[in-house]
């Protein structure tokens, strides 16, 4: 596999895994009793984006590795779907 070819799944993994990220741990300003005014009360309190991003590389580095293995290792890839899931008549 290319560099390219593996940075790009790296990448679309890595924003897909950050919104599922995201709202983990998340406080907002009306569970905080700290809104501000002129902002809406489901805003976060105090984002930490340091963190987010941090397990963000982490969980899809794992995702990442799990699908390198599978395509390198196994030979699984995009074709091999339709022999992996169950077809539902």
């Amino acid at each position: 596999m290319q560099f390219v070819s593996a940075f790009a799944v790296y990448f679309v993994i890595w924003w897909i895994t950050l919104f599922a990220i995201l709202p983990i741990g998340m406080k907002t300003q009306a569970e905080a009793e700290e809104v501000v005014p002129g902002s809406i009360e489901s805003a976060p309190a105090h984002f930490r984006g340091g963190r987010v991003v941090l397990w963000t590389t982490l969980v899809s580095g794992l995702i990442f590795g799990g699908w390198y293995a599978a395509s390198t290792w196994f030979g699984l890839g995009m074709d091999s779907l339709p022999n992996i899931v169950p077809k539902f008549d």
